[in-house]
């Protein structure tokens, strides 16, 4: 019951507190080819490469640090479900010059589909081009399966011209899990921007232990993809 207390004033705390502060909307939405969460396809119903998918979300950020959002994605690998949507807050602010964090709270749902919806907590670090975070499950369940953590390291840098690059490796570590091995992820690509809030990028993604994750079509939801993202920011 205390347990229980205490989540609830935490997330009345996040809630109530940016309210206190002015607040900045941005938003966004892509198309993209494919949709790779964390190196494995999010539409496993088809073996092509390309299988394009919707998405678009929105962020309040707040001037005392807060920040409120919410981000969704066409997906195709539960029945009764075609949809993934994102609701996210937290805080982001600075320990020392140059070093800035960002901790918070994430919920992924699938309307119609329960079963996978999956509550995470992150903790992330950035200096300079260098970024790096970890979640974990605070849900019964990771997508339906083992509790797990996940742990990203990221380089970005601007390379001039409106181009800039991105490289990331994670690693998904699933919790008393004998049916799904813990396995590394990768995706390293280039973003131009086009002007006016648009951008083009293009990225190799994918994903080690290829077989053990294999989708009903028989490829591997970590096969190696290039993945080609249209964005528009607003």
């Amino acid at each position: 019951m205390k347990t229980r207390a205490l989540k609830l004033v935490s997330i009345a705390a996040l809630a109530v507190m940016p309210l206190m502060a002015s607040a900045q909307l941005s938003s966004n939405i892509s198309l993209t080819s494919n949709y790779k969460f964390r190196g494995q396809d999010q539409d496993q119903r088809r073996a092509a490469a390309n299988k394009p998918a919707l998405q678009g979300g929105f962020d309040y950020a707040f001037s005392n640090g807060f920040y409120l959002g919410n981000w969704n994605s066409s997906v195709n690998w539960l029945d009764n479900n075609s949809i993934e949507m994102d609701f996210y807050g937290g805080h982001k602010g600075e320990l020392a010059q140059g070093l800035s964090y960002d901790v918070g709270a994430l919920r992924y749902m699938y309307p119609g589909a329960s079963q996978a919806n999956t509550t995470e907590l992150y903790f992330g670090l950035s200096y300079g081009p260098l970024s790096g975070k970890y979640s974990h499950t605070v849900s019964d369940k990771y997508f339906g399966i083992s509790k797990a953590g996940y742990f990203n390291v990221a380089y970005t840098a601007e390379l001039g011209n409106g181009l800039s690059l991105k490289a990331a490796v994670g690693y998904t570590n699933f919790k008393d899990n004998i049916d799904y091995p813990n396995y590394t992820d990768y995706s390293v690509g280039l973003t131009y921007d086009l002007g006016n809030g648009y951008s083009v990028t293009g990225a190799a993604v994918g994903a080690s232990k290829a077989s053990s994750f294999l989708m009903p079509s028989g490829v591997s939801a970590n096969k190696d993809r290039f993945i080609l993202t249209f964005t528009k920011a607003m």
